[in-house]
């Protein structure tokens, strides 16, 4: 939301539920809607040029639906669904996370309405989110110092920031809509039609953040506790847990996941990526490590 504000292209506004008490940034225009009653939520994307998903995962299922459908009922021609992760067009791995399935069914949703057009923002895991979230994500306990390696812990993905993720939504609907001519060659989003948009801030490995890591702490691998274990494993173990209802055991089957050898989280080197269309900037792996280390020193997960 910042990065759409700061381009000054756009008029920004929130959709939030009747009861919020969520503070936003200064420019936001905020309109409260019922998702009971698909009036307010057709009624608050009126004269919308896109609609930007970004409801959390525990949300019901349905939630999305009605967005997308009042969407089409507004008219609203760009539609960023609640994506924001790995490349579910990678159907082996949208299979083995248990996410696929659903979201394709929101993007084929919005294709059969007939009203609006999607673009997925592929950004892989939120680097410092993930960082601080404990060992079940990218392996790392910082209180404890120890950390997890999946396999030797060399295996790349990509990640981003969620500034990087800011930067990449904002120029994205800074595009023009087509180009001006047949000899226009510049980006549009009609490029990006029904497709996904692949960013990332850094493609590292584990071994790669834990130097970093190293780094932003000043310590030692002397210091830390290393254990490495089998990625498939790892991934197998946590569908048994996510099975008996552990959420825990989610988070170590959707980040596992990620790391299996065959590329599975490093889209960039099977996808690409367009990080340069979007003219997005290089970002300094340390001062995102610290960031990611300050939120877990503060409970932030």
């Amino acid at each position: 939301m910042e990065e759409l504000l700061k381009t000054t292209k756009h008029k920004v506004t929130a959709i939030t539920r009747e009861n919020s008490t969520s503070k936003l940034a200064d420019g936001v225009l905020i309109k409260k809607v019922n998702y009971d009653n698909q009036s307010s939520l057709i009624e608050a994307l009126q004269g919308q040029d896109a609609l930007i998903i970004t409801i959390s995962v525990m949300a019901p299922p349905d939630e999305q639906t009605k967005l997308i459908e009042a969407a089409a009922a507004a008219n609203v021609p760009w539609i960023l669904p609640n994506e924001f992760g790995g490349d579910t067009l990678n159907l082996e791995m949208a299979k083995d996370t248990f996410l696929g399935v659903a979201k394709a069914k929101y993007r084929d949703h919005i294709e059969k309405l007939g009203k609006s057009s999607w673009i997925a923002i592929t950004c892989g895991f939120w680097y410092e989110f993930s960082l601080a979230g404990g060992p079940y994500r990218y392996g790392f306990d910082f209180k404890n110092r120890t950390v997890t390696l999946f396999d030797e812990g060399n295996v790349k993905i990509n990640t981003s920031t969620w500034p990087q993720c800011g930067r990449a939504v904002a120029s994205l609907l800074s595009l023009k809509v087509a180009p001006d001519s047949e000899d226009d060659k510049s980006p549009t989003l009609t490029d990006f039609k029904n497709k996904n948009a692949y960013i990332s801030s850094f493609t590292i490995s584990q071994n790669d953040m834990l130097e970093s890591v190293l780094r932003v702490t000043g310590t030692d691998l002397k210091d830390w506790k290393v254990t490495k274990v089998s990625v498939k494993e790892r991934y197998k173990s946590g569908v048994v847990e996510f099975q008996k209802g552990n959420m825990n055991g989610f988070s170590q089957l959707l980040y596992s996941r990620c790391f299996f050898p065959e590329s599975s989280g490093n889209f960039g080197a099977t996808k690409g990526l367009h990080n340069d269309v979007l003219g997005l900037p290089k970002e300094d792996l340390d001062e995102f490590t610290k960031i990611g280390v300050q939120m877990s020193e503060k409970g932030i997960e």
